[in-house]
């Protein structure tokens, strides 16, 4: 039986050390290890002790004879116990070390929110969790929490995520949102409020709209969309591959912020105070690829099947198209109605080119939902692109 576990992924070898290692057994776990890196073909080497439970100064001593032909070592998921071992042996102080994060479940918990990274569900009255979909997501729940306080410190109201939590096999950010809904539960709940709640919506959209941020600090959904049509170059005609192309190119930088997932289960009402969550999509633009995200949530992706809007939002179909346009409306409130659609024109068909786009990437693309999706989406583009000049309005 082997001592240890291996996985080579993005050019890096993980070893996972388990139960105990001592001088018992440490030749032997020694040679598996050298073993494991002989054949080479990465640059990398994360030592996981996700499952160990002890180390004695001959485990420790294989450790340091790695790390003479991999530098850059690091040692991840660290128990309190074995933490202690490193720290006393000065481990600590000469490589890098990452403490194990504390495991939640969230089986039976209700799903507030979600995105196309991950799911919020709330773990307690006065606490949230987002999940997310990748399982090696460290990298961007840290990016996450980085432009979350940007935004607070911009005066965005936002949770700020305080702990990292493993749920099963993947990583948490939690929260602390006391007695928060959702303002798709507020409207679930009692769909008159729709007008009061949308109206709340909007004015907080205008907030972030008319935020400026330094471009640095965030990305240009610009070039995002560009990437769209980059891929897409491929799977429309050259006409209207080309017009897309055009049309983003010609949309000028805007150091404006952007939400980029803006939609009612995103959005909190705490105490009377309206938050912002989910905030690793945030970014910087023309207000143009904003409302293409909230037409996709409203209104493109449950096209080809009304019931997707009630199972992403929890919300009808029908209501989901008035809730859209109540946002334009309200958002737009000093231009005519004729502006107004050619707004919501020039919207879709950027919304229109993200589902395309995610659906020919799909792993069940040639599934009969996703043909229709893709058929949906190169329709309405051959019927919007000739139609539209230019994405912006005065």
């Amino acid at each position: 039986m082997s001592l240890i576990d291996t996985n080579i992924k993005d050019n890096t070898m993980t070893i996972y050390l388990k139960g105990h290692v001592d001088s018992g057994n440490s030749a032997e776990v020694e040679k598996e290890v050298r073993e494991a890196v002989a054949p080479g073909g990465f640059e990398h080497v994360i030592i996981d002790m996700d499952e160990l439970e002890y180390i004695s100064s001959a485990g420790l001593r294989i450790i340091l004879r790695l790390r003479k032909d991999y530098p850059d070592l690091k040692i991840v998921n660290v128990s309190k116990d074995v933490f202690e071992v490193l720290e006393m042996t000065g481990f600590t102080e000469m490589i890098e070390v990452q403490k194990a994060y504390r495991r939640i479940s969230v089986e039976g918990c209700e799903v507030i929110g979600q995105g196309a990274n991950g799911k919020v569900y709330r773990i307690d009255p006065d606490t949230i969790v987002k999940v997310y979909n990748d399982s090696n997501a460290l990298p961007d729940i840290q990016r996450e929490r980085e432009l979350a306080r940007k935004a607070f410190v911009l005066g965005i109201p936002t949770a700020i995520p305080y702990d990292v939590v493993r749920v099963d096999d993947h990583y948490g950010s939690v929260f602390e949102l006391l007695n928060a809904t959702s303002f798709a539960k507020l409207i679930i709940a009692d769909p008159d409020k729709v007008d009061e709640v949308m109206t709340m919506s909007v004015d907080l959209l205008k907030k972030i709209h008319d935020t400026v941020i330094s471009p640095e600090d965030m990305p240009s959904m610009k070039e995002v969309a560009l990437g769209w049509a980059d891929y897409l170059d491929d799977h429309l005609p050259e006409d209207q591959a080309a017009k897309l192309r055009k049309l983003i190119e010609e949309v000028p930088e805007d150091n404006h912020l952007l939400h980029g997932d803006y939609h009612v289960k995103n959005v909190m009402l705490q105490d009377g105070e309206v938050l912002l969550i989910d905030m690793d999509t945030l970014c910087h633009g023309h207000p143009v690829f904003e409302f293409a995200a909230i037409y996709s949530a409203y209104k493109g992706f449950a096209e080809t099947d009304h019931n997707n809007t009630k199972e992403f939002l929890g919300i009808d179909y029908d209501t989901c198209g008035k809730m859209y346009d109540m946002t334009l409306h309200k958002y737009f409130s000093d231009k005519s109605e004729e502006e107004i659609q050619e707004i919501s024109r020039k919207a879709s068909i950027l919304s229109y080119a993200r589902i395309l786009r995610r659906a020919l990437r799909s792993r069940d693309r040639d599934s009969e939902e996703k043909q229709k999706t893709i058929a949906n989406c190169r329709e309405h583009l051959a019927e919007l692109l000739p139609q539209v000049d230019t994405l912006l309005w005065d």
